[in-house]
């Protein structure tokens, strides 16, 4: 039972647990962003390409 129970204490390697998922969160906000500024530079760029003769 004393086994258990220092297991469930133990905080060691939740820093790196803690890190990995901000890390994934930021990720992904990094690659909707990029999505979402590809589309817009993409209807730029055909609206300009429609424009040139």
């Amino acid at each position: 039972m004393k086994t258990i129970i220092n297991f469930l204490r133990d905080e060691e390697g939740l820093t790196t647990v803690e890190y990995a998922i901000a890390g994934g969160l930021v990720g992904a906000a990094v690659i909707a962003a990029f999505q979402a500024l590809g589309i817009t530079v993409g209807g730029v760029i055909t609206t300009i390409d429609a424009a040139l003769p």
